[in-house]
């Protein structure tokens, strides 16, 4: 009981150093604390740091390859994202609508709207770009894109959708693995992401 009433009069009283500080034109930061043998810690969760073995290349051609992939990853990753974006505010709404009638004019329209807006950009994407957007996709949203298809636009769309992939030499059930065959695509990944590239 004691510990709690010191935690809220601690609390009370750094609360107004930090509004004074930010109003001073200094940065404060409100952190938690943990308790720990009678003494008050401050609490501060970090990122996770990566550190990667520098890359070796056997050749130029390698390298060249290898810079491809990091502007490939750049271009894609943020469609990726915003793929995912999307995926959760349609499955939020969704969740909200009275019925299957609500559902699925809510999924016409919104592919209406992506069509609109995605379609130049996707046009852009040379096949190796998509091909990687595809696995991005299953990386960002833990499904391949055969399945998020199929479960916004059903079945016969999935399958239209994955026989046209598949004229490109492409397909949508790719399945992203961030620790055999794409490991290097991750690495890039985590570095764009944390802006070492």
């Amino acid at each position: 009981m004691k510990r709690a009433i010191l935690q809220i009069l601690l609390f009370l009283l750094l609360f107004p150093l930090s509004v004074w500080a930010q109003e001073d034109g200094h940065k404060a930061y409100i952190v938690g604390v943990t308790v720990k043998d009678g003494e008050t810690i401050p609490q501060i969760n970090l990122l996770p740091v990566y550190i990667y073995a520098p890359l070796k290349f056997r050749s130029n051609r390698e390298k060249a390859k290898y810079n491809r992939l990091v502007y490939d990853v750049k271009k894609t990753l943020p469609l990726a994202t915003e793929i995912r974006r999307i995926i959760i505010e349609t499955y939020e709404v969704l969740q909200i609508l009275p019925d299957e009638k609500a559902k699925k004019q809510h999924i016409d329209k919104l592919e209406k709207e992506l069509k609109e807006v995605y379609t130049p950009k996707m046009k852009k994407l040379t096949l190796r770009q998509g091909k990687l957007l595809i696995k991005l996709v299953d990386r960002q949203c833990d499904q391949n894109a055969y399945q998020l298809v199929k479960l916004f636009m059903g079945s016969f769309k999935a399958a239209f959708y994955q026989s046209f992939a598949s004229m490109f030499g492409a397909s949508l059930k790719k399945s992203y693995d961030p620790e055999g065959e794409d490991a290097l695509i991750e690495r890039v990944v985590v570095m764009v992401a944390y802006g070492a590239l």
